[in-house]
């Protein structure tokens, strides 16, 4: 299979693959700190549930915004499926693809086999997306279900008050679960943008995966927005 790869091409599958595996990890909600943004969303998820259990039987507008997230993931779920589609019938011309795009300045040369790898890589990519849209879609749903099982605190009783404080955490915690998986299909789509750089060289397949890293770096830790959620 390695002959398949040329060095800078197996050098660049290499970085992106090691890129998007470690900034992973470096941006969930409890990375350094759960100072990124999904961390600090994730408290104010915590502070909505617990006012959601405070407000009683009034919880009609808290289904209400889960719906409308909900229905974000389904959303995209069906657009990777469509993606994948038609990244599926690509495969089957791609020969005329590949001619047009060598034609260009600079382009590299690659052979049949190497380009339908790049195409199965993005195909991957999408399907990845696909199935972490829909698990964050169906974790909705539980979460919706969690919610309308929060306990009833009508009277001065501490194990009721502490049992749905409990509970209302462990409803923010699942919420949070369905966040991080359509947060990683929504990155999916960052990502197959750098794998496109690779059918034109795998030089600018490096560069494109630093500058998606980058600027999802940005967004997670430095961007305004973070700076208003956490006041």
């Amino acid at each position: 299979m390695f002959d398949i790869f040329t060095p800078i091409d197996l050098a660049a599958f290499i970085y992106f693959f090691s890129a998007i595996v470690v900034y992973r990890y470096l941006s969930g909600p409890d990375a350094l700190g759960g100072r990124s943004m999904p961390g600090a969303i994730q408290a104010q998820r915590a502070l909505w549930m617990a006012n959601m259990a405070a407000r009683g039987d009034h919880r009609t507008m808290d289904i209400i915004l889960l719906n409308n997230l909900a229905q974000g993931n389904a959303f995209f779920a069906s657009t990777t499926a469509l993606i994948v589609g038609g990244m599926a019938a690509v495969m089957g011309s791609g020969d005329r693809a590949q001619a047009a795009l060598e034609r260009l300045p600079y382009a590299a040369q690659s052979n049949p086999i190497l380009w339908e790898l790049k195409l199965v890589t993005i195909i991957m990519i999408f399907l990845f997306a696909f199935f972490k849209f829909a698990w964050a879609f169906r974790l909705g749903g539980y979460t919706a279900i969690m919610i309308g099982a929060t306990p009833l605190v009508t009277r001065e009783d501490e194990t009721l008050r502490v049992a749905c404080e409990k509970h209302a955490a462990r409803t923010a915690r699942l919420a949070g679960l369905s966040a991080e998986h359509a947060n990683s299909g929504l990155r999916a789509f960052y990502y197959a943008i750098a794998v496109l750089a690779w059918f034109y060289h795998p030089i600018a397949f490096i560069a494109a995966t630093t500058w998606i890293i980058v600027i999802l770096a940005r967004r997670d830790y430095f961007s305004r927005s973070l700076a208003v959620i956490r006041g």
